[in-house]
């Protein structure tokens, strides 16, 4: 990947962001928008091959991609290729597809997807199809892209990594290593709109070992909502999810907090949004405000329906000045400095203390708040984006608390859920590979027909996961690692019939996690943990 970084020349930025099966980086919000039925339609006005054959086809591929690559390779034996494809024109392509909207733009968006496939080899179509879909299947982690990077333009891999917690976006990065080397790496600085790579927290077993970790602890409710990023730039302010999801859109409630809450001309800060019911303001778990974030229509009816709180928690960076260099002490000075409290927008209680005996009441208030739990913070920490860092944040739950597993299958369902995705194949994450470790079988706590607002029904659930379906047979899905899940169980077991080498005991669903990636899910490491822990 390094050579071909390295030979890219005046296409590198758009290699590498390809490399990576994306258009945009996550920051912007921009969609291409091709759905399944509309790339049928193009496969087939591009071949001659009928909507029919293509549907059959892909009933028994399972990727469009592949269905793609066989029509255009029966195509192709009888007719002479068309002028060769170029990244550049793709990407052109690919941008005016994203641009289509209103009256008329699906059949300008087939007539775009149909041209690249006339003009593609069956191996460029297969692989222009699956960017389309955001399918791509090349496994390219982020830690390979960063280390061809450094590669490719003899720079640091860990200058590359700081570069992409400040900008995540490495199409930017490499050009700038090409550029200007080193030295360029280490200029690059945070941008007002650019969402920079979050500090992360570690678990930890239990309040005094978290209490005892740091010389000056200071603990934080862990709130069940949605970490939000604030970027404020004059009357330009933009909100975005831990997963750095652009939602501004979603959550124009939000928007308002922080022009009339935020006295900082720029600024960015960190805080969790959660829902509260419209009746008595009391929290609600965040599987209500999920409802929101990926909401597309009907935006101000749901501000109505779930309105929300924000409670700020840091800040790095106001008017000009990084402040990752600062210890939370000072950073939580600043961030109260620039803050005008509401009931809706506030910076979170703080209680510093080493007494176990006070830090367990702040604990159990958060509990029967229907919180997480706490969050444990080092005030004399700086400010470390994109990391687990040691000695920064630690977070406590109940003791052998769930777990964030991945779906990778599912089986078909029979009788009564005839028709729907049922018994869903659970994994952890093993970072050294790559690759999704199967830890368990779930049906238990996915409903029927839907009860409540938070209810999650089979129907649901198959919706959400039949675009991700990556192989069929037998009944047996095989799903694309994309959808994450809070699961409680019983116990961890060895088990043999699991590639992780672990099966849970009575798994059962409790909720979606809309804003983790699937890189965020647990890992094999944790899952060990977990297991001796228990055996403890």
């Amino acid at each position: 990947m390094a050579g071909l970084f390295n030979s890219a020349e005046d296409s590198l930025a758009q290699v590498v962001m390809l490399s990576n099966g994306r258009v945009f980086p996550d920051y912007e919000s921009t969609e291409l928008g091709v759905a399944t039925q509309l790339a049928i339609k193009s496969i087939s006005k591009a071949t001659g091959a009928s909507r029919r054959a293509v549907e059959k086809k892909f009933t028994s591929l399972g990727d469009l991609g592949l269905v793609v690559e066989h029509f255009v390779s029966d195509k192709k034996q009888s007719t002479l290729a068309s002028e060769s494809l170029t990244v550049g024109k793709v990407f052109s392509v690919f941008k005016e597809i994203a641009k289509q909207s209103g009256k008329g733009s699906q059949e300008r968006k087939l007539s775009l997807i149909s041209s690249l496939i006339t003009a593609a080899t069956p191996l460029e179509a297969k692989y222009v199809m699956r960017t389309l879909l955001q399918q791509l299947r090349v496994g390219i982690a982020e830690g390979v892209i960063r280390d061809a990077i450094a590669k490719a333009f003899d720079v640091k891999p860990e200058s590359v990594e700081r570069a992409w917690n400040m900008k995540s976006d490495f199409s930017e990065i490499a050009v700038i290593a090409k550029k200007y080397g080193e030295e360029g790496l280490k200029k690059i600085k945070l941008e007002i709109g650019k969402s920079v790579q979050v500090l992360l927290a570690e678990k930890s077993p239990d309040l005094k070992t978290a209490l005892d970790s740091f010389d000056s602890p200071a603990v934080e409710w862990k709130m069940d909502g949605m970490r939000c990023q604030i970027h404020k730039d004059g009357n330009r302010i933009l909100i975005f999810t831990r997963r750095l999801e652009n939602v501004t859109k979603q959550f124009p409630d939000l928007v308002k907090y922080v022009q009339r809450g935020v006295k900082a001309k720029e600024c960015i800060i960190e805080g969790e949004t959660i829902a509260v019911d419209k009746k008595t303001r009391r929290p609600l778990p965040f599987q209500v405000l999920s409802q929101r974030i990926q909401r597309k229509h009907e935006i101000e009816r749901m501000v109505k329906e779930i309105p929300t709180r924000v409670n700020l928690f840091d800040v790095v960076y106001v008017d000009g000045e990084q402040l990752f260099e600062k210890p939370l002490k000072e950073r939580r000075e600043i961030l109260e400095e620039i803050i005008k409290p509401s009931s809706e927008f506030r910076v979170i209680e703080q209680l510093a203390t080493k007494d176990l005996e006070k830090a367990e009441k702040f604990y159990n208030d958060a509990l029967r708040a229907k919180q997480e739990g706490v969050m444990v913070k080092n005030l004399d920490a700086l400010y470390i984006p994109g990391r687990n860092v040691a000695g920064g944040w630690l977070k406590v739950k109940p003791t052998m608390e769930n777990l964030d597993l991945v779906i990778v299958g599912a089986t078909w369902g029979t009788g009564k859920r005839s028709g729907w995705l049922t018994s869903f194949v659970l994994a952890v994450r093993d970072p050294d590979t790559n690759k999704f470790l199967e830890c368990g079988m779930m049906s238990t706590g996915i409903k029927e027909k839907k009860e409540s607002g938070m209810d999650v029904t089979y129907e649901g659930m198959t919706k959400t996961l039949k675009p991700l379906v990556e192989k069929e047979a037998g009944g047996i899905v095989k799903i694309k690692p994309k959808i994450v899940i809070e699961v409680a169980y019983e116990e961890i077991q060895k088990s043999p019939t699991y590639s992780s080498g672990f099966g849970l005991r009575f798994p059962r669903f409790v909720r979606i996690r809309n804003e983790k990636s699937e890189r965020e899910s647990e890992t094999m490491e944790r899952l060990q943990k977990m297991y001796d822990m228990q055996k403890k």
